[in-house]
C-alpha cells in the first residue's frame, strides 16, 4: 500500500534542515534535569561505561586464554555470564500509563508532556480505536510507527462473534423477529455492524460466518499484519490519523475516510517511536489505554498487561467529567488491581481541562481557575483516599503522597490566556517523571554493578587453590545452615499466608448473603430492557465479562467476586506489599532470611585469607541476586493467587453462559436472564465460593512451597559453584585480580550514603 511506505526524500530533506537541533541535543543529553542531577546522571553514566569496559575486557581476556573447545562447566558459566552483562542494558522502560476514556483530554495531555502540540491526532467527536498506544522515547533522529493488526485466526474470532451480536440487531431499520420489541435498538449491535462493514462492505452483517471466510474484504490488508509508517514528526502525524482516531458514519457504518482508516476494527495495537523530547527523560514509555478494554479478546488481554506493566498510572478525567461516578469508579478500581498485583508503586488522578471556566463574578479569570482547581483537588483527594485506605495496608506508601491529584490544562499550556505554563501544572508531572527516572536509574546501575562485582568475585574464587579439603568441609557446613535457614523460612511463609484464611472466610459468607443483589445490578433494568439485550449477549459470549463502549467495564465475575476482595485486599497487600513492613509481609520475611544468611557469609570469610576472600563476596552478592529474582517471579505470582478467585467463579459459570448466549428468539433476553440467575444460585449452593477460596488457598500453599525448593536449588548451586575449587581449573584461568579489585571499588562507591 502506497501510505504504508516510508517518504524517503522528504525525510531526508527535513533531517538536512534540523542538523542544528540534532547537534544540541546530542551536546545536552541531559537538559530538562537541574544541575545536581546533571552531575548525579554523569556519575551514572561514567561509573556504568567503566563497568562495562571492565566487563568486556575481562571477557577478552576469559577468551583468548582458555580457548573455545572441551571448556569446563565453571569457564562456561563464567564466559557466559560475562558476555550477557557486556550486553545487558542498564536501564530498564519505564511505562506511564495514561488511563481513561474517549474524551478524557489522555492525547492532548500528552502533546503537553512531550513538548509537541499537533504530534498525536487528537479524537474530539471522533470513535477512537479501543487499541493501546504506546509512545517510546529514543535516541533515533526520525520518528517511526508500527501498526499491529490482529492476526487472521484472532479476526475470525472476533468476527465469528460479531456476526451473533450483528444478527440480534436485525436490518438497518433495527427490527429482527428474533428480539422482543424494546430490545431492537442498542449500541453493541451497531458497534459489530460497523466493524463488519468496514471490512467486508455493506451488507456484510446479513452473510453467514462461511460466506465471510470466503469473501474479499473491501480493504487491503498486509499480509505481513503490521503497517511501518516512518517520516518527520509532521508527516508522522498525518499518517498516524486514520488509525488513532478514526471517523465513521452510524448511519452507513462506512467509514468517513477511504483506505487504511478502514482497517480499524483490526488494529491490535500501535507503537511509536519519537526522537527523545528535551524534556523527558531517555525511555520513558507513554501507555495511551482505553478506559473499559475491549470486546475482542486480544485487544482486552493487551488492555489488563498494559495497566499491570506500568510503573505509574495516570488516571486521566476530564473537569466537565469530574462528577461522572460509574468510569471513574472503574478506573481506580483496575488501577488499584494493578498496584495490588502488577509493577504499579503510584497511581495519581489528573483532571485535565481545568480551565474550562467562565465565572463573571470574579474580577481575575485566573483566579477563579485556580480556587475552583484547589476545592476539586481537595475534594478528590478526600474520595481517592477513602478508597485507597479501604483497598490497601494502612501503612502503604501511597496514603502518604502529597501530590495524589493534579489539575492540568494543555489547552492553556500553549495559549497561557487564562494560567501561566506553570499553573497549568504540565511541568509538575513533569517533574514527577523526572524524579522516577533518577530513582530507577541508581537503582539499576546498583544492580548492574553487583551482578558485574559476583561475577568477577566467583572467577578469582575458582583461582584459589588452598586448603581443599578445608573447603569441602566449610561447603557442607555452610549448606547445612542455609537448607535449615530455608526450612525456618518455610514456615514462617505458610503463617505469612495463613493471614488470609479468616478474611477469606468472612468474604465467601457476604458474597453467598449478597450475590442476589449483585446479579440484580448487573442483569436487571428499572427504565426497560431497551438497548440491554446485546449487552447481556456479549456478556455471554465474553464468558461473562463485556468491555463497553458506551458504558463502564461489566464483569459479573468480578461482581460475585468483589465482597470476597473486599474482605481479603487489605490484608493481601499486606501480605505481597513491596515495601518493608512488619513481619507479617513476605518481603521482611525474605529479608530477615537475606540477613541471617548473608551474616553467616561474612563472619566466615573474616575467618579465611584474603586472597579467599573473594569467595564470600561471591556469596554475599549472589544472595542478593537470588533473592532479586525470587521477588521478581512473586510479583508475577501474586497476579495470578489475586485473580484465581475470579477465574474459579468464571469456569464455574462458562457452561451456563455458552447455553445463555445460543438463546434465540421471541423472549431471549428474559431466558438468557433465567439461565444466569437460576444457575448461579445452583452454584451458589453447590459451594461455587468455598471452591473459589479454596483455589486461592492452594495457589498460596504451591506458592510457598515454590518458594522453598526454588531457594533450596538456588544456594545449593550457588554454593557448588563458591567451593569448586580444582588445581587444573585455577591453572586455566587469566588472573583477574586487577578487574575485581576494580569492580569492587565501583560498588563500594555505589553504596556510599555519599553517592545520590
Amino acid at each position: 500500500m502506497a501510505s504504508n511506505t516510508p517518504e524517503h526524500p522528504g525525510a531526508e530533506g527535513r533531517d538536512a534542515a534540523e542538523t542544528p537541533a540534532k547537534k544540541k541535543r546530542r551536546i545536552d543529553k541531559y537538559q530538562g534535569f537541574l544541575e545536581e542531577e546533571k552531575e548525579f546522571l554523569s556519575k551514572c553514566e561514567q561509573m556504568e561505561s567503566r563497568t562495562r569496559k571492565i566487563l568486556k575486557a575481562s571477557y577478552e581476556k576469559l577468551s583468548s586464554f582458555v580457548g573455545q573447545k572441551n571448556l569446563p562447566d565453571e569457564i562456561k558459566y563464567l564466559k557466559d555470564h560475562l558476555s550477557k552483562l557486556t550486553e545487558k542494558t542498564s536501564l530498564d522502560p519505564i511505562y506511564i500509563g495514561l488511563f481513561g476514556s474517549t474524551g478524557a483530554g489522555k492525547t492532548s495531555l500528552l502533546n503537553a508532556i512531550l513538548e509537541k502540540q499537533f504530534f498525536l491526532p487528537v479524537s474530539g467527536s471522533a470513535s477512537c480505536t479501543s487499541c493501546v498506544v504506546q509512545i517510546h522515547t529514543s535516541r533515533a533522529e526520525s520518528c517511526e510507527a508500527k501498526i499491529h493488526l490482529l492476526s487472521n485466526k484472532e479476526w475470525r474470532v472476533e468476527m465469528e462473534n460479531l456476526l451473533k451480536l450483528a444478527e440480534k440487531y436485525g436490518d438497518a431499520n433495527g427490527h429482527n423477529d428474533d428480539c422482543d420489541d424494546d430490545e431492537g435498538n442498542d449500541d453493541e449491535g451497531k458497534e459489530a455492524i460497523l466493524k463488519l462493514r468496514a471490512i467486508y462492505g455493506q451488507n456484510a452483517e446479513t452473510k453467514s460466518y462461511e460466506e465471510l471466510l470466503k469473501a474479499k474484504p473491501v480493504i487491503n490488508i498486509p499480509t505481513s499484519r503490521c503497517i511501518l509508517l516512518r517520516g518527520d514528526e509532521a508527516k508522522l502525524s498525518d499518517k498516524l490519523d486514520p488509525y488513532i482516531r478514526c471517523q465513521k458514519n452510524k448511519d452507513t457504518g462506512e467509514s468517513d475516510q477511504d483506505g487504511d482508516a478502514r482497517l480499524w476494527p483490526l488494529i491490535k495495537k500501535v507503537e511509536v517511536t519519537i526522537p527523545r523530547p528535551d524534556v523527558i527523560p531517555e525511555g520513558v514509555v507513554f501507555v495511551d489505554i482505553p478506559g473499559t478494554g475491549d470486546f475482542n479478546d486480544k485487544r482486552d488481554q493487551m488492555w489488563k498487561e498494559s495497566i499491570n506493566a506500568c510503573s505509574v498510572i495516570w488516571i486521566i478525567n476530564g473537569m466537565v467529567r469530574i462528577q461522572g461516578g460509574k468510569v471513574q469508579e472503574m478506573l481506580l478500581a483496575e488501577s488499584i488491581k494493578a498496584y495490588q498485583t502488577g509493577k504499579c508503586n503510584d497511581i495519581t488522578l489528573v483532571v485535565t481541562k481545568s480551565d474550562a471556566l467562565n465565572l463573571e463574578e470574579y474580577k481575575s479569570e485566573h483566579d477563579a481557575v485556580l480556587e475552583r482547581n484547589e476545592s476539586v483537588k481537595l475534594e478528590r483527594r478526600k474520595e481517592i483516599m477513602r478508597k485507597l485506605q479501604k483497598e490497601l495496608p494502612s501503612d502503604s506508601e501511597i496514603l502518604g503522597k502529597a501530590d495524589l491529584v493534579y489539575t492540568v490544562s494543555a489547552r492553556e499550556y500553549w495559549q497561557e490566556k487564562k494560567l501561566t505554563k506553570e499553573d497549568t501544572e504540565i511541568p509538575k508531572l513533569r517533574d514527577s517523571i523526572r524524579k522516577l527516572y533518577l530513582k530507577e536509574r541508581k537503582k539499576l546501575l546498583m544492580n548492574y554493578v553487583t551482578e558485574a562485582y559476583v561475577i568477577l568475585s566467583l572467577a578469582q574464587n575458582f583461582r584459589s587453590t588452598e586448603n581443599l579439603k578445608n573447603w569441602r568441609f566449610q561447603h557442607n557446613t555452610l549448606e547445612t545452615f542455609v537448607m535449615k535457614e530455608i526450612n525456618e523460612l518455610e514456615k514462617e511463609v505458610e503463617t505469612c499466608f495463613a493471614q488470609i484464611e479468616e478474611p477469606l472466610s468472612d468474604g465467601v459468607v457476604m458474597a453467598k448473603t449478597s450475590h442476589q443483589n449483585i446479579i440484580d445490578g448487573i442483569l436487571k433494568r428499572t427504565r426497560g430492557r431497551q438497548g440491554y439485550h446485546q449487552t447481556l449477549k456479549a456478556l455471554c459470549l465474553k464468558n461473562g465479562m463485556y468491555a463497553s463502549r458506551t458504558d463502564t467495564r461489566l464483569d459479573i465475575n468480578n461482581g460475585l467476586a468483589q465482597p470476597i476482595y473486599e474482605k481479603i485486599n487489605a490484608i493481601f497487600g499486606t501480605i505481597f506489599r513491596n515495601q518493608m513492613g512488619t513481619q507479617a509481609t513476605l518481603k521482611s520475611i525474605l529479608e530477615t532470611f537475606r540477613c541471617i544468611v548473608q551474616e553467616k557469609f561474612k563472619e566466615d570469610g573474616k575467618k579465611c585469607s584474603t586472597a579467599d576472600s573473594s569467595r564470600f563476596d561471591f556469596l554475599v552478592q549472589e544472595t542478593n541476586i537470588i533473592l532479586s529474582a525470587l521477588d521478581r517471579e512473586i510479583l508475577k505470582r501474586k497476579a495470578e493467587v489475586y485473580h484465581s478467585l475470579l477465574h474459579s467463579i468464571q469456569d464455574d459459570l462458562q457452561p451456563y453462559y455458552e447455553a445463555a448466549g445460543k438463546v434465540r428468539g421471541t423472549g431471549a433476553y428474559q431466558k438468557m436472564h433465567n439461565i444466569i440467575e437460576k444457575n448461579i444460585d445452583m452454584e451458589v449452593k453447590h459451594g461455587m465460593f468455598e471452591w473459589a477460596a479454596l483455589c486461592m488457598k492452594n495457589k498460596l500453599r504451591r506458592l510457598k512451597v515454590e518458594i522453598a525448593v526454588g531457594l533450596q536449588v538456588d544456594f545449593s548451586n550457588m554454593l557448588k559453584l563458591a567451593f569448586s575449587q580444582k588445581e587444573k581449573l585455577a591453572e586455566t584461568l587469566p588472573d583477574l585480580q586487577n578487574e575485581y579489585k576494580e569492580i569492587k571499588g565501583i560498588y563500594n562507591k555505589l553504596h556510599e550514603n555519599a553517592f545520590k
